[in-house]
């Protein structure tokens, strides 16, 4: 792949298996990438490169890699991938290390993120993001890439520049105005699968083989459906067939929230099927299949801790 002529300066904060993926695709197109994730990820990639094993390479990258959220300092990008609880303190970590006129991209679960960094970060210029990539850590420093991998960003200062340097880097990239619509797509998709990968620690393609799971898939959508539109969000495309792709486009994948309860860890189902039930609850509207699985998982979630 030939190096850009104006490589961006780029740091990943949260280099999970989402942050690792887009920053290791743009660290393979030329750009000069720093991931910023825990330490046992960091001395792996320090010490041998970020393996990248996806369906089309298996290599490793060789990049930056810190600790610290200061390490964002001097780039042009900040690509934010941190779960969902932890937007507003990523923020306020690196307040004083932005270089001015960066670009913040919140790569998270969830359809508020962006509107509460912009919280924190009064005057940053900071834009939200739609991810559709399957990936998992295999190890420290080892991503393993399922499937997928296109963005859709909402429109903001060097937009643009950030989406022809992705897509110059294998990463399809689509500017959309209506990227809240984008966003609550999603978050139908995650309420649709998450929860129930997570109870059955099933991949989507052997869970919705199971008896009686379509028809929930399909109560939780309906929910879903309902409270967006008293919301006044304008849904793109065919949500019913957005949802089947899934499973036929990434079957072997597992839920973030069923990766992050099979490793005792805390998920963001308060951001997704918990989300919809508060909007229910704040618009008068019942959603008792949400209500459900955000409960299950909220119990699993104790008996892991």
């Amino acid at each position: 792949m030939n190096p850009p002529s104006a490589p961006l300066q780029v740091a990943v904060l949260g280099a999970g298996a989402v942050g690792c993926f887009y920053g290791g695709m743009l660290a393979r197109a030329g750009h000069r990438v720093t991931l910023i994730g825990r330490p046992a990820h960091v001395q792996a990639i320090e010490s041998q490169g970020l393996r990248m094993q996806t369906q089309d390479f298996d290599e490793r990258v060789h990049l930056a890699a810190s600790t610290e959220p200061a390490a964002v300092a001097g780039a042009d990008l900040v690509l934010l991938a941190v779960k969902s609880p932890d937007t507003e303190t990523a923020g306020e970590q690196m307040r004083a290390h932005l270089k001015p006129g960066a670009l913040l991209l919140c790569l998270q679960n969830g359809v508020d993120n962006a509107e509460r960094l912009r919280g924190v970060l009064p005057g940053a210029s900071v834009a939200a993001a739609v991810v559709y990539v399957a990936t998992e850590m295999a190890g420290p420093g080892h991503l393993r890439h399922h499937g997928r991998g296109e963005l859709v960003i909402e429109p903001a200062g060097r937009s643009a520049e950030v989406a022809q340097a992705f897509a110059a880097a294998g990463v399809p990239t689509e500017i959309s105005d209506n990227v809240r619509g984008a966003l609550w797509a999603k978050l139908i998709l995650n309420c649709a699968y998450n929860a129930l990968s997570g109870l059955g620690r099933l991949p989507y393609g052997e869970l919705v083989r199971q008896p009686g799971v379509q028809d929930v898939m399909r109560d939780v959508v309906a929910e879903c459906r309902a409270v967006a539109q008293a919301d006044g969000v304008t849904l793109p495309g065919d949500i019913d067939a957005m949802v089947r792709r899934i499973a036929e486009t990434m079957p072997t994948q597992h839920s973030s929230t069923a990766q992050d309860l099979m490793r005792g860890k805390p998920t963001e189902i308060d951001f997704l099927n918990g989300h919809v039930v508060r909007r229910g609850e704040a618009l008068g509207l019942p959603t008792p299949a949400n209500r459900v699985l955000w409960t299950l998982v909220k119990l699993l979630e104790t008996r892991a801790t």
